[in-house]
Protein backbone atom coordinates (compact mmCIF):
# COMPACT_ATOMS: atom_id res chain seq x y z
CA UNK A 1 0.00 0.00 0.00
CA UNK A 2 2.95 2.31 1.14
CA UNK A 3 4.56 2.14 -2.55
CA UNK A 4 1.06 3.69 -3.89
CA UNK A 5 1.31 7.01 -1.51
CA UNK A 6 3.43 9.95 -2.45
CA UNK A 7 5.36 10.72 0.73
CA UNK A 8 5.90 14.04 1.85
CA UNK A 9 8.90 15.35 4.42
CA UNK A 10 8.90 14.33 7.84
CA UNK A 11 6.86 16.13 10.25
CA UNK A 12 7.83 17.37 13.84
CA UNK A 13 3.97 17.05 14.64
CA UNK A 14 0.88 16.43 12.79
CA UNK A 15 -2.65 17.52 13.62
CA UNK A 16 -5.57 16.21 12.72
CA UNK A 17 -8.77 18.86 12.89
CA UNK A 18 -8.51 22.74 12.38
CA UNK A 19 -11.03 22.92 15.30
CA UNK A 20 -10.87 25.65 18.42
CA UNK A 21 -8.81 22.85 20.36
CA UNK A 22 -6.77 21.66 18.03
CA UNK A 23 -5.53 25.43 17.36
CA UNK A 24 -4.77 26.00 20.45
CA UNK A 25 -2.70 22.75 20.76
CA UNK A 26 -0.87 23.88 18.18
CA UNK A 27 -0.45 27.51 19.31
CA UNK A 28 1.25 26.03 22.61
CA UNK A 29 3.33 23.43 20.13
CA UNK A 30 4.56 26.25 18.47
CA UNK A 31 5.37 28.36 20.88
CA UNK A 32 7.22 25.57 22.47
CA UNK A 33 9.32 25.52 19.35
CA UNK A 34 8.01 22.89 17.62
CA UNK A 35 6.54 23.04 13.92
CA UNK A 36 3.39 21.85 13.86
CA UNK A 37 1.04 21.05 10.97
CA UNK A 38 -2.82 21.46 11.56
CA UNK A 39 -4.95 19.84 8.65
CA UNK A 40 -8.51 20.71 8.20
CA UNK A 41 -10.82 18.57 6.11
CA UNK A 42 -12.97 21.64 5.23
CA UNK A 43 -12.09 24.52 3.57
CA UNK A 44 -12.07 26.50 6.91
CA UNK A 45 -10.82 26.32 10.09
CA UNK A 46 -12.91 25.77 13.28
CA UNK A 47 -15.11 22.75 13.31
CA UNK A 48 -18.09 23.46 15.02
CA UNK A 49 -16.87 27.43 15.66
CA UNK A 50 -17.56 29.26 12.37
CA UNK A 51 -19.64 31.79 10.92
CA UNK A 52 -20.95 31.28 7.09
CA UNK A 53 -22.98 33.13 5.25
CA UNK A 54 -26.32 31.25 5.10
CA UNK A 55 -28.69 33.79 3.17
CA UNK A 56 -27.75 36.96 1.35
CA UNK A 57 -26.43 39.10 3.58
CA UNK A 58 -27.11 37.16 6.85
CA UNK A 59 -23.89 35.69 8.68
CA UNK A 60 -24.82 33.33 11.59
CA UNK A 61 -22.64 31.42 13.98
CA UNK A 62 -23.47 27.91 12.29
CA UNK A 63 -23.34 25.67 15.36
CA UNK A 64 -22.00 26.90 18.68
CA UNK A 65 -23.21 30.69 19.29
CA UNK A 66 -21.51 31.74 22.38
CA UNK A 67 -18.00 31.10 23.58
CA UNK A 68 -16.79 30.78 27.54
CA UNK A 69 -12.40 31.17 26.53
CA UNK A 70 -10.56 30.26 29.66
CA UNK A 71 -8.40 33.54 30.24
CA UNK A 72 -5.06 32.10 30.27
CA UNK A 73 -5.52 31.03 26.98
CA UNK A 74 -7.13 34.82 25.58
CA UNK A 75 -4.19 36.26 27.52
CA UNK A 76 -1.19 33.70 26.16
CA UNK A 77 -2.30 33.68 22.23
CA UNK A 78 -3.01 37.57 22.53
CA UNK A 79 -6.38 36.93 20.54
CA UNK A 80 -7.55 40.51 21.09
CA UNK A 81 -4.57 41.74 18.78
CA UNK A 82 -5.88 39.10 16.28
CA UNK A 83 -9.49 40.89 15.86
CA UNK A 84 -11.27 39.31 18.90
CA UNK A 85 -14.06 41.26 20.38
CA UNK A 86 -15.90 39.31 22.99
CA UNK A 87 -19.08 40.82 23.67
CA UNK A 88 -21.07 40.57 27.40
CA UNK A 89 -24.44 42.05 27.17
CA UNK A 90 -25.45 43.58 30.63
CA UNK A 91 -28.22 40.78 30.34
CA UNK A 92 -27.17 37.49 30.48
CA UNK A 93 -30.30 35.33 30.26
CA UNK A 94 -34.19 35.97 29.38
CA UNK A 95 -36.60 33.65 30.11
CA UNK A 96 -40.66 33.54 28.30
CA UNK A 97 -43.30 31.93 29.40
CA UNK A 98 -46.42 31.46 27.44
CA UNK A 99 -48.43 33.46 29.63
CA UNK A 100 -46.64 36.42 28.28
CA UNK A 101 -44.51 36.78 31.89
CA UNK A 102 -40.60 37.48 31.59
CA UNK A 103 -37.97 36.42 34.36
CA UNK A 104 -34.81 38.94 33.04
CA UNK A 105 -31.43 37.93 34.38
CA UNK A 106 -28.55 40.87 34.36
CA UNK A 107 -25.33 39.80 35.10
CA UNK A 108 -25.57 42.16 37.50
CA UNK A 109 -27.20 39.78 40.94
CA UNK A 110 -28.50 42.90 42.64
CA UNK A 111 -30.76 43.63 39.02
CA UNK A 112 -31.32 39.93 38.60
CA UNK A 113 -33.24 40.09 42.01
CA UNK A 114 -34.70 42.64 41.69
CA UNK A 115 -36.30 41.21 38.54
CA UNK A 116 -36.78 38.12 40.37
CA UNK A 117 -38.93 39.79 42.77
CA UNK A 118 -41.84 40.29 40.28
CA UNK A 119 -42.03 36.99 40.39
CA UNK A 120 -41.55 35.85 43.75
CA UNK A 121 -39.93 38.22 47.06
CA UNK A 122 -38.69 34.99 48.56
CA UNK A 123 -36.66 33.95 44.89
CA UNK A 124 -35.43 37.00 45.04
CA UNK A 125 -33.42 37.01 48.39
CA UNK A 126 -32.19 33.64 47.86
CA UNK A 127 -30.74 34.20 44.34
CA UNK A 128 -27.76 35.82 45.69
CA UNK A 129 -26.97 33.87 48.27
CA UNK A 130 -27.36 30.56 45.64
CA UNK A 131 -25.18 32.57 42.92
CA UNK A 132 -22.73 32.77 45.68
CA UNK A 133 -22.07 29.38 46.95
CA UNK A 134 -21.91 28.54 43.00
CA UNK A 135 -19.21 30.78 42.10
CA UNK A 136 -17.11 29.31 45.19
CA UNK A 137 -17.91 26.15 44.20
CA UNK A 138 -17.32 26.61 41.09
CA UNK A 139 -14.00 28.41 41.73
CA UNK A 140 -12.35 24.96 43.10
CA UNK A 141 -13.95 23.35 39.94
CA UNK A 142 -12.28 25.42 37.79
CA UNK A 143 -9.18 24.48 38.93
CA UNK A 144 -9.50 20.68 38.66
CA UNK A 145 -10.40 21.51 34.87
CA UNK A 146 -7.17 22.77 34.28
CA UNK A 147 -5.21 19.75 35.65
CA UNK A 148 -4.76 16.75 33.68
CA UNK A 149 -6.23 13.40 35.13
CA UNK A 150 -4.00 11.72 37.54
CA UNK A 151 -2.54 8.03 36.36
CA UNK A 152 -4.84 6.21 38.51
CA UNK A 153 -2.32 3.26 39.11
CA UNK A 154 0.35 4.98 39.71
CA UNK A 155 0.05 8.67 40.02
CA UNK A 156 3.21 11.18 40.06
CA UNK A 157 4.30 13.22 42.70
CA UNK A 158 2.71 15.80 40.63
CA UNK A 159 -0.55 14.33 39.85
CA UNK A 160 -0.75 13.94 43.88
CA UNK A 161 0.68 17.83 44.58
CA UNK A 162 -2.40 18.90 42.02
CA UNK A 163 -4.66 16.95 43.81
CA UNK A 164 -4.03 17.99 47.37
CA UNK A 165 -4.18 21.19 46.02
CA UNK A 166 -7.45 20.94 44.56
CA UNK A 167 -8.40 19.30 48.27
CA UNK A 168 -7.10 22.24 49.89
CA UNK A 169 -9.07 24.98 47.98
CA UNK A 170 -12.21 22.10 48.66
CA UNK A 171 -11.51 22.66 52.72
CA UNK A 172 -11.36 26.50 52.12
CA UNK A 173 -15.02 26.80 51.24
CA UNK A 174 -16.10 26.31 54.39
CA UNK A 175 -18.46 23.32 56.37
CA UNK A 176 -21.48 24.03 54.49
CA UNK A 177 -20.06 24.86 50.78
CA UNK A 178 -18.00 22.01 50.90
CA UNK A 179 -20.75 19.65 51.67
CA UNK A 180 -22.85 21.46 49.00
CA UNK A 181 -20.23 20.71 46.43
CA UNK A 182 -20.36 16.78 47.62
CA UNK A 183 -24.63 16.66 47.73
CA UNK A 184 -24.79 18.70 44.38
CA UNK A 185 -22.48 17.04 41.79
CA UNK A 186 -24.82 13.80 41.97
CA UNK A 187 -28.08 15.69 42.19
CA UNK A 188 -30.63 15.92 40.46
CA UNK A 189 -30.83 19.45 38.76
CA UNK A 190 -34.17 19.65 39.02
CA UNK A 191 -33.68 18.77 43.11
CA UNK A 192 -31.04 21.76 43.37
CA UNK A 193 -32.99 24.25 41.82
CA UNK A 194 -36.12 23.29 44.27
CA UNK A 195 -33.72 23.16 47.27
CA UNK A 196 -33.69 26.88 46.45
CA UNK A 197 -36.53 28.46 44.19
CA UNK A 198 -40.22 28.22 44.26
CA UNK A 199 -41.00 29.51 40.86
CA UNK A 200 -41.13 26.83 38.03
CA UNK A 201 -39.50 29.87 35.77
CA UNK A 202 -36.67 30.03 37.64
CA UNK A 203 -36.33 26.75 38.41
CA UNK A 204 -36.34 26.10 34.80
CA UNK A 205 -34.11 28.36 33.63
CA UNK A 206 -31.41 27.28 36.10
CA UNK A 207 -32.30 23.29 35.51
CA UNK A 208 -31.43 23.86 31.73
CA UNK A 209 -28.14 24.71 32.78
CA UNK A 210 -27.73 21.30 33.31
CA UNK A 211 -28.93 19.78 31.09
CA UNK A 212 -27.82 21.52 27.81
CA UNK A 213 -26.10 19.35 24.95
CA UNK A 214 -26.81 16.20 26.66
CA UNK A 215 -28.97 13.09 26.92
CA UNK A 216 -30.55 13.84 30.17
CA UNK A 217 -33.48 15.33 31.73
CA UNK A 218 -33.93 17.92 34.82
CA UNK A 219 -34.81 14.85 36.85
CA UNK A 220 -31.38 12.77 35.31
CA UNK A 221 -28.97 11.97 37.90
CA UNK A 222 -25.62 13.63 37.50
CA UNK A 223 -26.81 17.21 36.11
CA UNK A 224 -26.51 18.95 38.81
CA UNK A 225 -22.51 18.14 38.53
CA UNK A 226 -23.23 19.19 34.91
CA UNK A 227 -24.85 22.72 36.04
CA UNK A 228 -21.65 23.29 38.11
CA UNK A 229 -19.18 22.50 35.20
CA UNK A 230 -21.04 25.06 33.19
CA UNK A 231 -20.73 27.36 35.97
CA UNK A 232 -16.99 27.50 35.87
CA UNK A 233 -17.15 29.42 32.82
CA UNK A 234 -18.99 32.05 33.91
CA UNK A 235 -21.14 34.27 31.20
CA UNK A 236 -20.74 33.04 27.94
CA UNK A 237 -20.06 35.73 25.11
CA UNK A 238 -21.10 36.78 22.17
CA UNK A 239 -18.50 37.65 19.43
CA UNK A 240 -18.20 40.35 17.01
CA UNK A 241 -17.79 38.73 13.65
CA UNK A 242 -20.42 35.52 14.95
CA UNK A 243 -17.96 33.08 17.01
CA UNK A 244 -16.21 31.77 13.88
CA UNK A 245 -13.82 35.48 14.59
CA UNK A 246 -12.61 32.70 17.69
CA UNK A 247 -11.18 30.70 15.32
CA UNK A 248 -9.78 32.80 13.11
CA UNK A 249 -8.07 34.50 15.54
CA UNK A 250 -6.70 31.26 17.13
CA UNK A 251 -5.25 30.43 13.60
CA UNK A 252 -4.12 33.89 13.16
CA UNK A 253 -1.96 33.20 16.69
CA UNK A 254 -0.96 29.76 16.06
CA UNK A 255 0.59 30.93 12.72
CA UNK A 256 1.99 33.47 14.31
CA UNK A 257 3.93 31.16 16.85
CA UNK A 258 5.19 28.74 14.00
CA UNK A 259 2.38 26.36 13.04
CA UNK A 260 1.22 25.49 9.69
CA UNK A 261 -2.27 25.27 8.94
CA UNK A 262 -3.88 23.20 5.51
CA UNK A 263 -7.20 23.37 5.01
CA UNK A 264 -9.33 21.23 2.32
CA UNK A 265 -6.93 18.58 3.51
CA UNK A 266 -8.92 14.98 4.76
CA UNK A 267 -6.94 12.45 6.53
CA UNK A 268 -8.65 9.34 5.56
CA UNK A 269 -6.02 7.31 8.14
CA UNK A 270 -3.02 7.13 10.94
CA UNK A 271 -0.49 5.42 9.95
CA UNK A 272 0.82 2.71 12.35
CA UNK A 273 4.06 0.83 12.58
CA UNK A 274 5.07 -1.31 15.41
CA UNK A 275 2.30 0.46 17.75
CA UNK A 276 3.91 4.19 17.03
CA UNK A 277 1.67 6.52 15.31
CA UNK A 278 4.02 7.40 12.30
CA UNK A 279 1.98 9.72 10.14
CA UNK A 280 -0.85 10.30 8.27
CA UNK A 281 -2.71 9.29 4.84
CA UNK A 282 -4.75 12.19 3.12
CA UNK A 283 -7.76 11.42 0.58
CA UNK A 284 -5.28 12.77 -2.01
CA UNK A 285 -2.81 9.54 -1.64
CA UNK A 286 -0.38 11.97 0.13
CA UNK A 287 1.05 10.47 3.19
CA UNK A 288 2.89 12.75 5.84
CA UNK A 289 5.26 10.94 8.09
CA UNK A 290 5.90 12.50 11.62
CA UNK A 291 7.34 12.37 14.60
CA UNK A 292 3.87 12.42 16.79
CA UNK A 293 0.36 12.81 15.64
CA UNK A 294 -2.45 14.60 17.50
CA UNK A 295 -6.12 13.95 16.64
CA UNK A 296 -8.82 16.66 17.26
CA UNK A 297 -11.27 14.54 16.07
CA UNK A 298 -13.75 12.83 18.78
CA UNK A 299 -12.29 9.11 20.41
CA UNK A 300 -14.60 6.52 18.52
CA UNK A 301 -13.79 8.63 14.50
CA UNK A 302 -10.04 8.63 15.69
CA UNK A 303 -9.98 4.81 16.82
CA UNK A 304 -12.64 3.16 14.76
CA UNK A 305 -12.15 5.11 11.42
CA UNK A 306 -8.70 6.91 11.28
CA UNK A 307 -6.91 3.99 12.50
CA UNK A 308 -7.41 0.08 12.22
CA UNK A 309 -9.43 -1.25 15.36
CA UNK A 310 -7.10 -4.52 14.93
CA UNK A 311 -4.35 -2.31 16.27
CA UNK A 312 -5.87 -2.20 19.85
CA UNK A 313 -6.63 -4.52 22.26
CA UNK A 314 -10.94 -6.18 22.43
CA UNK A 315 -11.02 -4.17 26.33
CA UNK A 316 -10.12 -0.95 24.73
CA UNK A 317 -11.93 -1.30 21.52
CA UNK A 318 -15.68 -2.66 23.86
CA UNK A 319 -14.83 0.32 26.10
CA UNK A 320 -14.61 2.73 22.82
CA UNK A 321 -17.81 1.17 21.80
CA UNK A 322 -19.89 1.90 24.81
CA UNK A 323 -18.66 5.78 25.44
CA UNK A 324 -21.65 7.59 24.67
CA UNK A 325 -21.57 10.00 22.17
CA UNK A 326 -25.33 10.08 20.35
CA UNK A 327 -26.44 13.98 20.23
CA UNK A 328 -29.39 15.36 21.19
CA UNK A 329 -28.88 18.42 19.83
CA UNK A 330 -30.20 20.00 16.65
CA UNK A 331 -29.41 23.80 15.60
CA UNK A 332 -31.71 26.15 13.52
CA UNK A 333 -30.76 29.70 12.19
CA UNK A 334 -33.19 32.25 10.89
CA UNK A 335 -32.88 35.24 8.71
CA UNK A 336 -35.32 37.88 9.56
CA UNK A 337 -36.91 40.73 7.96
CA UNK A 338 -37.40 42.55 10.90
CA UNK A 339 -37.22 42.09 14.90
CA UNK A 340 -39.89 39.87 16.11
CA UNK A 341 -41.97 41.61 18.54
CA UNK A 342 -41.79 39.16 21.66
CA UNK A 343 -45.42 39.32 23.77
CA UNK A 344 -43.34 39.41 27.07
CA UNK A 345 -41.17 42.16 26.15
CA UNK A 346 -43.05 45.12 25.40
CA UNK A 347 -40.58 46.30 22.71
CA UNK A 348 -37.78 46.18 25.37
CA UNK A 349 -35.53 44.87 22.75
CA UNK A 350 -32.38 45.11 25.17
CA UNK A 351 -33.50 42.18 27.11
CA UNK A 352 -32.97 40.38 23.84
CA UNK A 353 -29.73 40.87 23.63
CA UNK A 354 -28.28 37.88 25.71
CA UNK A 355 -29.61 34.19 25.60
CA UNK A 356 -33.16 33.62 25.60
CA UNK A 357 -34.83 30.53 27.52
CA UNK A 358 -37.76 28.72 26.43
CA UNK A 359 -38.44 26.11 28.41
CA UNK A 360 -41.04 27.41 31.42
CA UNK A 361 -41.28 24.65 33.58
CA UNK A 362 -39.41 21.86 34.86
CA UNK A 363 -42.04 19.17 33.79
CA UNK A 364 -42.15 20.80 30.38
CA UNK A 365 -38.07 20.20 30.30
CA UNK A 366 -38.60 16.43 31.32
CA UNK A 367 -41.20 15.84 28.98
CA UNK A 368 -38.95 16.93 25.97
CA UNK A 369 -36.91 14.66 27.02
CA UNK A 370 -39.24 12.10 27.33
CA UNK A 371 -39.72 12.03 24.05
CA UNK A 372 -36.07 11.69 22.95
CA UNK A 373 -36.01 8.39 24.92
CA UNK A 374 -38.10 6.42 22.32
CA UNK A 375 -36.42 8.07 19.24
CA UNK A 376 -38.68 10.84 18.85
CA UNK A 377 -37.47 14.65 18.48
CA UNK A 378 -39.41 16.93 20.93
CA UNK A 379 -42.81 18.66 19.99
CA UNK A 380 -42.37 21.26 22.75
CA UNK A 381 -38.59 21.54 22.62
CA UNK A 382 -36.48 23.37 25.46
CA UNK A 383 -34.86 25.68 23.15
CA UNK A 384 -31.28 28.26 23.50
CA UNK A 385 -31.90 31.59 21.38
CA UNK A 386 -29.62 34.35 20.67
CA UNK A 387 -29.91 37.10 17.75
CA UNK A 388 -26.46 38.39 17.73
CA UNK A 389 -27.60 41.05 15.44
CA UNK A 390 -28.78 43.16 18.09
CA UNK A 391 -25.19 43.54 19.51
CA UNK A 392 -23.16 42.87 16.12
CA UNK A 393 -25.40 44.71 13.50
CA UNK A 394 -22.73 43.86 10.88
CA UNK A 395 -24.04 39.91 10.65
CA UNK A 396 -27.41 40.90 8.95
CA UNK A 397 -28.78 43.73 6.46
CA UNK A 398 -29.20 46.88 8.19
CA UNK A 399 -32.31 47.28 9.58
CA UNK A 400 -32.84 43.14 9.74
CA UNK A 401 -31.68 40.19 11.72
CA UNK A 402 -30.09 36.59 12.29
CA UNK A 403 -31.73 33.81 14.77
CA UNK A 404 -29.89 31.07 16.15
CA UNK A 405 -31.31 28.61 17.88
CA UNK A 406 -30.44 25.11 19.54
CA UNK A 407 -32.95 23.06 19.56
CA UNK A 408 -33.28 20.09 22.39
CA UNK A 409 -34.43 17.06 21.88
CA UNK A 410 -33.32 15.87 18.72
CA UNK A 411 -32.19 12.26 19.12
CA UNK A 412 -29.33 10.88 16.62
CA UNK A 413 -31.08 7.67 16.03
CA UNK A 414 -34.70 8.37 15.02
CA UNK A 415 -37.44 5.64 15.56
CA UNK A 416 -39.31 6.57 12.31
CA UNK A 417 -38.03 7.83 9.01
CA UNK A 418 -34.08 9.67 8.55
CA UNK A 419 -33.29 13.02 9.24
CA UNK A 420 -33.71 14.14 5.76
CA UNK A 421 -37.04 13.21 5.96
CA UNK A 422 -37.67 14.83 9.59
CA UNK A 423 -35.81 18.06 8.87
CA UNK A 424 -38.66 20.48 7.68
CA UNK A 425 -40.77 18.46 10.32
CA UNK A 426 -37.93 20.02 12.94
CA UNK A 427 -37.78 23.61 10.81
CA UNK A 428 -41.39 23.45 11.51
CA UNK A 429 -41.56 22.86 14.93
CA UNK A 430 -39.15 25.05 16.10
CA UNK A 431 -41.21 28.23 14.33
CA UNK A 432 -44.32 26.69 15.72
CA UNK A 433 -43.24 26.78 19.37
CA UNK A 434 -41.35 30.59 19.11
CA UNK A 435 -44.58 31.52 17.94
CA UNK A 436 -46.87 31.16 20.84
CA UNK A 437 -44.11 33.67 22.53
CA UNK A 438 -43.57 36.06 18.75
CA UNK A 439 -47.07 35.95 17.17
CA UNK A 440 -45.46 37.63 13.87
CA UNK A 441 -42.20 35.46 13.94
CA UNK A 442 -42.66 33.48 11.11
CA UNK A 443 -43.99 36.39 8.47
CA UNK A 444 -40.50 37.46 9.52
CA UNK A 445 -38.47 34.48 8.42
CA UNK A 446 -36.73 35.19 4.91
CA UNK A 447 -34.51 31.74 4.97
CA UNK A 448 -33.31 29.19 7.68
CA UNK A 449 -30.69 27.11 7.97
CA UNK A 450 -31.32 23.51 9.45
CA UNK A 451 -28.83 21.53 11.14
CA UNK A 452 -29.88 18.14 12.50
CA UNK A 453 -27.80 15.77 14.27
CA UNK A 454 -27.02 13.58 11.30
CA UNK A 455 -25.38 16.79 9.42
CA UNK A 456 -23.31 17.42 12.50
CA UNK A 457 -22.08 14.23 11.73
CA UNK A 458 -21.73 14.34 8.20
CA UNK A 459 -20.95 18.02 7.34
CA UNK A 460 -19.06 18.61 10.95
CA UNK A 461 -17.37 15.44 11.78
CA UNK A 462 -19.13 14.90 14.95
CA UNK A 463 -19.72 11.35 15.60
CA UNK A 464 -22.82 10.50 16.80
CA UNK A 465 -24.16 14.43 16.56
CA UNK A 466 -22.50 15.16 19.36
CA UNK A 467 -21.99 18.61 20.09
CA UNK A 468 -19.47 18.03 22.85
CA UNK A 469 -17.17 14.63 21.55
CA UNK A 470 -19.33 12.47 24.00
CA UNK A 471 -21.47 12.80 26.84
CA UNK A 472 -21.07 14.98 29.52
CA UNK A 473 -21.49 12.47 32.72
CA UNK A 474 -20.11 11.36 36.20
CA UNK A 475 -18.71 8.02 34.42
CA UNK A 476 -17.33 9.84 31.86
CA UNK A 477 -15.47 12.77 32.58
CA UNK A 478 -12.15 13.79 34.30
CA UNK A 479 -10.19 10.02 34.95
CA UNK A 480 -13.28 8.36 32.91
CA UNK A 481 -12.97 10.87 29.67
CA UNK A 482 -13.04 9.49 27.12
CA UNK A 483 -12.50 6.26 29.36
CA UNK A 484 -10.68 4.98 32.70
CA UNK A 485 -6.65 4.14 32.33
CA UNK A 486 -6.68 6.40 28.80
CA UNK A 487 -7.70 9.97 30.25
CA UNK A 488 -4.16 11.78 29.89
CA UNK A 489 -4.73 12.61 25.99
CA UNK A 490 -1.75 10.15 25.47
CA UNK A 491 -3.36 6.61 23.54
CA UNK A 492 -2.72 2.76 23.33
CA UNK A 493 -0.66 3.91 20.50
CA UNK A 494 2.88 5.03 21.14
CA UNK A 495 3.16 8.76 19.64
CA UNK A 496 -0.54 9.28 18.78
CA UNK A 497 -2.49 11.74 21.15
CA UNK A 498 -6.12 13.10 21.48
CA UNK A 499 -6.74 16.97 22.45
CA UNK A 500 -9.96 17.22 21.35
CA UNK A 501 -13.44 17.55 23.31
CA UNK A 502 -13.65 13.77 23.99
CA UNK A 503 -10.76 14.51 26.82
CA UNK A 504 -11.10 16.31 29.96
CA UNK A 505 -12.75 18.26 30.76
CA UNK A 506 -14.57 18.43 27.26
CA UNK A 507 -17.52 21.44 28.21
CA UNK A 508 -17.66 23.66 25.02
CA UNK A 509 -16.08 26.46 23.74
CA UNK A 510 -13.37 27.07 26.15
CA UNK A 511 -9.98 25.34 24.85
CA UNK A 512 -9.11 23.61 27.86
CA UNK A 513 -8.91 19.95 26.59
CA UNK A 514 -6.10 22.03 23.92
CA UNK A 515 -4.22 23.62 26.42
CA UNK A 516 -4.43 20.47 28.75
CA UNK A 517 -3.03 18.29 25.87
CA UNK A 518 -0.61 20.42 25.01
CA UNK A 519 1.00 20.71 27.91
CA UNK A 520 1.26 16.61 28.63
CA UNK A 521 2.76 16.38 24.59
CA UNK A 522 5.26 18.63 25.53
CA UNK A 523 6.44 16.73 28.80
CA UNK A 524 6.19 13.48 26.52
CA UNK A 525 8.29 14.74 23.52
CA UNK A 526 11.05 15.96 25.68
CA UNK A 527 11.00 12.92 27.96
CA UNK A 528 11.55 11.32 24.56
CA UNK A 529 14.85 13.29 23.38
Amino acid sequence: MLGDLRVSSPRDIVLIGGGHNGLVTAFYLAKAGYKPLVLERRNQVGGAAITEEFHPGFRSSVLAHSAALRPDIVRDMQLEKHGLNLITPDIEQTALSPDGRALVLHSDQQKAAQEIANLSQKDAERYPQFQKSVAKIAGVISHLLTLSPPDIESPNTGDLLSLLKVGRLARGLGRKDMFSLLRWAPMAIADLAAEFFETELLRATVAAQGIFGTFAGPWSAGTGLIYLLRATHGTPSLVQGGIGAVTQAMAAAAQKAGAEIRTGAEVIEISVKSNAAQGVVLSTGEQILARAVISNADPKRTFLKLTDPSLLSPTFTKRLQNYRMNGTVAKVNLALSALPAFTAMNGNSEALSGRIHIGPEIDYLERAFDESKYGNFSRAPYLEITIPSLTDPSLAPEGKHVMSIYMQYAPYRLKNGSWDQQRTALGDTVVKTLAQYAPDLPGKILSHQIITPADLEEQYGLTGGHIFHGELALDQIFTMRPMLDWARYRTPIDNLYLCGSGTHPGTGLTGASGANAAREIIKDIKARR
